[in-house]
């Protein structure tokens, strides 16, 4: 069975918001009604139940319309900082106007088996757990950025700006922040991120908020732990994705992948990526990409 988080990291001196008051000002209530947030308190069939555990991800691009839920709940989620996607959703484009058609590819991190940040990261700060989720632990971090670099996939950030300074509302000041979200505090200070996870109890959760390290796609590894499922997975309306135990045959996300043919993205250079993408081909040579990710978004 999965451990519950315990211990807390190091985090810059900064005015918080407590469970208590993220609670108590109706945040999870507030957000789950408006949409922003679905699925919390919903227990994962793919939570960790027995040894040899691999989480994977599959990604149906037959059913994706690209719509940016999945985005939206990352960040909202992890509360990356401005222009940083962990999670993103590319869009291409075939054929001429008015005989055009769209495909939509999303992101997130792959969380390679043989994952070059981890190759490449001069002081273990990457490192991939026996689950099979690829992590940083950003107090040994020294934002040398070797991980970006080696990344074939683009997932990588290295945090510019204090985390006052990079955000979208200042949650710093509860007060106004209520009066920007009518009512809802959203979890910009989640306690979740500040607990020690795994085997070795690292600080691996959120952590891109400090400036100076890195940052990426953690698979929401502070929801998998208490079995609920990634934020892109609970909250997309079109059940695009399917996340689990890939050692389990009858996990969500193995029955998925025996149902449609699939690719993985660049496995031809030996990443051996735990993301799987289903149902169409990947976008060829014919397909232009729009939309640049850049943007307040």
């Amino acid at each position: 069975m999965a451990k519950e988080p315990s211990g807390r990291g190091t985090r810059p001196n900064r005015k918080k918001i407590s469970r208590r008051e993220f609670l108590g000002a109706g945040g999870v209530a507030t957000l789950a009604a408006t949409g922003l947030v679905t699925g919390m308190g919903e227990s994962s069939s793919q939570a960790a139940t027995s040894e040899g555990i691999k989480y994977g991800m599959t990604i149906d691009l037959e059913r994706c319309f690209g719509c940016q839920a999945c985005i939206m709940a990352c960040k909202v989620e992890n509360n990356t900082p401005m222009a940083v996607f962990w999670m993103y959703v590319f869009r291409f484009e075939e054929g001429r106007y008015p005989r055009v058609r769209m495909q939509y590819l999303p992101r997130p991190c792959m969380h390679c088996d043989n994952a070059p940040c981890v190759k490449v990261c001069p002081v273990g700060a990457r490192y991939k757990r026996e689950d099979g989720i690829v992590a940083t632990d950003v107090e040994r971090c020294i934002g040398c950025r070797y991980c970006a670099v080696s990344c074939p996939y683009s997932v990588n950030y290295y945090n510019w700006k204090d985390s006052d300074k990079s955000q979208y509302l200042d949650w710093t000041t509860p007060e106004e922040l209520l009066q920007v979200t009518g009512g809802a505090i959203p979890p910009y200070e989640n306690p979740d991120h500040e607990a020690l996870y795994g085997r070795e109890m690292r600080l691996i959760s959120g952590g891109s908020h400090q400036k100076g390290v890195m940052g990426k796609c953690t698979f929401c590894v502070h929801r998998v732990e208490k079995g609920l499922l990634p934020a892109c997975v609970a909250n997309c309306p079109a059940t695009v994705y399917h996340f689990g135990n890939l050692n389990d045959p009858e996990s969500d996300v193995s029955r998925a992948l025996r149902k449609k043919r699939f690719f993985r993205l660049a496995e031809e250079i030996g990443t051996q990526p735990r993301v799987y993408y289903l149902g169409a081909p990947p976008p060829g040579l014919e397909f232009r990409k729009i939309q640049a990710m850049e943007g307040r978004v």
